[in-house]
Formats: C-alpha cells, sequence, structure tokens
C-alpha cells in the first residue's frame, strides 16, 4: 500500500511496482484525506496484516514552513499509526528527509545524531518517533537527499528549479556562487531504492543518497549544457555561510552491493529529454 501515491516520488515509486508487477494499493489525497477524523478508522479497514505500507503523505516546504503545517503533518501521521496500530501490517516503510540532520554537519552517515534546526526536519524527527512506536511492526526509515526528477512539483533549489529558469528566461540565479555540496539523486533511483527496500522488509534507517556530492555551480553547468542556446549562470552576494554535505553510504552499499546510481549528467540529460518530449 502506498501513502501519498500521486505525490512526486509516490507515482514514480507505483510505476516501479507495476512494471514489476507487484500488486499496489495507491492512495492518494482524493482517496483518503488523513486530515479527515474518519481517516484512522477508514484506513484500519484497508489494511490488512501482511501488507507492506509506504507512507510517503507530507506537506512539503513550499506548502508552508509554519507551526500550522507541522501540526497538519503530526495529525496525517497520527492517523496513520493509529489505524496501523489497530489492524497491524507485515512492514511500514516511513519517507522522511535528511532535513533531519544538522545543517552545520557535513559529513553524513545514518549514526549521525538527529539534530533539526527548523520545523520541516523536526516534524520529519517527529514522524520517525511515531513509527517506531509501533513496537510490534517492522519499520524502515529512509532519508533521501535531493531528489529531482521531471515532475516534481516542490522546485526546490537545484536541478529541478535550474532547468525551468533556464528554459523560462535563459538563465541559472545561484546563490553566491554556488560553491555548496550536496548529494543529488534521480527520483527513478530513489523509487529502485525504495522497491528493493521492500522486496527485502528492510529494517532501521537508511540513507538515499549516492555518495557523489557536486556543487550547485556544477548542477548548473551540466544543466545549462542541455540547451541548445547559451544559458547565463548568475552569482549573486553570500548572506549565509557555505555548508556543505556529504555522505556515508556503506550501509546502503552493504544492503545492496549492486546498485549503482546515475550520474547527475545522465540523470539532468535525461530529465531534460523527457521534459522536451512534453512540448
Amino acid at each position: 500500500m502506498l501513502i501519498g501515491a500521486t505525490g512526486f516520488i509516490g507515482a514514480v515509486i507505483q510505476r516501479r511496482l507495476d512494471a514489476e508487477s507487484i500488486p499496489t494499493l495507491a492512495l492518494g489525497s482524493n482517496d483518503l484525506d488523513l486530515l479527515d477524523s474518519a481517516a484512522s478508522d477508514r484506513l484500519a479497514e484497508i489494511v490488512r496484516p501482511d501488507d507492506s505500507v509506504v507512507m510517503l503523505s507530507a506537506l512539503t516546504p513550499d506548502k508552508g514552513r509554519d507551526i500550522t503545517t507541522l501540526m497538519e503533518n503530526l495529525v496525517m501521521m497520527q492517523a496513520v499509526c493509529q489505524s496501523l496500530d489497530k489492524s497491524g501490517c507485515g512492514h511500514l516503510v516511513y519517507f522522511s528527509s535528511d532535513a533531519v540532520y544538522e545543517t552545520e554537519v557535513s559529513r553524513v552517515t545514518e549514526e549521525t545524531p538527529t539534530s533539526p534546526k527548523d520545523l520541516y526536519g523536526t516534524m520529519h524527527y517527529t514522524r520517525e518517533i511515531m513509527a517506531r512506536s509501533l513496537a510490534e511492526i517492522p519499520v524502515l526509515l529512509l532519508r533521501p537527499s535531493i531528489v529531482y526528477g521531471l515532475d516534481d512539483t516542490h522546485n526546490s533549489y537545484g536541478p529541478n528549479r535550474f532547468r525551468r529558469t533556464a528554459k523560462k528566461d535563459g538563465k541559472i540565479t545561484l546563490f553566491g556562487d554556488g560553491e555548496e555540496m550536496r548529494d543529488h539523486v534521480h527520483v527513478d533511483d530513489v523509487a529502485a531504492l525504495a522497491v528493493l527496500c521492500l522486496l527485502h522488509k528492510s529494517t532501521g534507517t537508511l540513507n538515499i543518497a549516492s555518495g557523489n556530492s557536486k556543487s550547485f555551480y556544477e548542477i548548473a553547468e551540466i544543466t545549462a549544457k542541455q540547451f541548445d542556446n547559451p544559458i547565463e549562470i548568475i552569482t549573486t552576494p553570500r548572506n549565509n555561510p557555505i555548508l556543505h554535505r556529504h555522505y556515508g553510504v556503506t550501509n546502503l552499499i552493504k544492503a545492496f552491493p549492486k546498485f549503482n546510481f546515475m550520474t547527475p549528467e545522465d540523470g539532468i540529460a535525461r530529465v531534460h529529454k523527457e521534459s522536451m518530449e512534453q512540448v
């Protein structure tokens, strides 16, 4: 069962499950409103004790970073946890975020202490604790780094926004000189790993990151090269400290030694090709 199946990541996971002929019940917000007071009971009626449940549904930062959004996200998770406490399930996969780690920590592994600094990171960390409170259910927490792909709706800083502004305005504007290093992961790789985790009934915590960080300037250059017309890359005065993030991916390699991530060059080229085919 996918909860949040119509979202950016959820839709790709559903396609992957369908391609592998894995029976899936895909629930979007039109099918189940987790803010409805009856959501918990409705979900408990649907879930079977041997089902694997993937919880992706969340109000993302583009919907708000305030206390109201935080509380609505916790209410949504409360409905899921209450329903699973009643019905049980065979496996729960919760999609969290690397926002649970302190932003100043430059090298991250699954053993890095969680220390969120904003309401979004706090929300995901709290929801992780809620998932783990289901003592009788095997739980996996997935913490993706920056995810990019064609149908991203968040317009987050990085490949998604760079492609759109390059196409619309012929330019890409960076924070500072774009020095900051980040690990950028194509959504297809996120979906592929999620399916592997479901098939293996993985538990614990796993960061979804390639281990290959690139600067935002490098990402802007890769994006600009996809266009026939010259794309201007604009740097701006820096107002915030330079913060890098690199991932140690030993646990991922141990779990799935044959898995290979798309390079940013290949992934960004794929997204550009797909966007051109939509025109």
